[in-house]
């Protein structure tokens, strides 16, 4: 069977950009957008992808914005996260912050590639479970919400209905700056979890390449702007 499509970096996003903060572009167009999008400005905003599901980065990681960010989740009315950072866990954070949101940490890499089953099985079964309640609203977040959480929460739509295409229009129409680089590996997860022949999920895999192609965004630049943004706030 063909593998997924694998994610190819525009920049390598694992290491320092500082290079390209030469850039004198500050934001890009984006047609639901009449402003430019600047990315450090959607880093930690919640962006509704779907009915019930949201996606964001992560908690700051001072503790007083943090508990702010973690009061506005609140307010937002999100009653689950789902965290898909191997990197680290805001599990103590939250539940002596927010006992009443339920935290479900399923990390994983960002390193370009693929990801594995498992990783969509947990996070979506968070994701789904959660949403059985009509009144739920479940938070997916990564560090910087550009391709862990926008992956996982495409991999909850597929499962929920969404078309392939449908989907990923969807994500990038509410968060700008979503790369969902890892959307070929959901796809497969959800071609083999539904009993798709090794075709059709060549074909989908193909699709999803194909949609990244016509709607390209330079992850790197993103993540070093965001990076910059950091360090000149921090």
């Amino acid at each position: 069977m063909n593998s997924p499509t694998t994610t190819t970096w525009t920049g390598d996003p694992t290491i320092d950009q500082d290079d390209m903060d030469l850039l004198d572009e500050v934001g890009f167009t984006h047609v639901d957008y009449p402003e430019l999008v600047e990315p450090q400005t959607w880093h930690r905003i919640i962006c509704e992808v779907a009915q019930g599901i949201l996606v964001s980065g992560d908690l700051h990681h001072d503790e007083t914005i943090a508990c702010r960010q973690l009061d506005g989740w609140q307010a937002a009315g999100v009653t689950r996260i789902v965290d898909c950072r191997g990197e680290w866990t805001d599990a103590n954070r939250v539940a002596e912050h927010a006992p009443q949101i339920t935290y479900t940490h399923v990390g994983t890499h960002d390193e370009g590639g693929s990801q594995e089953s498992a990783w969509f099985d947990a996070g979506v079964g968070a994701i789904t479970d959660a949403l059985d309640d009509p009144t739920a609203r479940v938070l997916v977040h990564c560090h910087m919400g550009i391709n862990r959480a926008p992956s996982m929460a495409y991999a909850a739509m597929l499962d929920l209905g969404y078309g392939l295409v449908e989907g990923l229009d969807a994500i990038r129409s509410a968060r700008p700056i979503a790369a969902i680089a890892y959307a070929s590996s959901a796809v497969q997860w959800f071609g083999q979890r539904n009993g798709w022949d090794e075709t059709e999920i060549a074909d989908a895999c193909q699709t999803v390449c194909d949609w990244h192609t016509d709607n390209p965004i330079n992850i790197g630049w993103i993540i070093s702007r965001i990076r910059t943004s950091a360090r000149d706030t921090s």
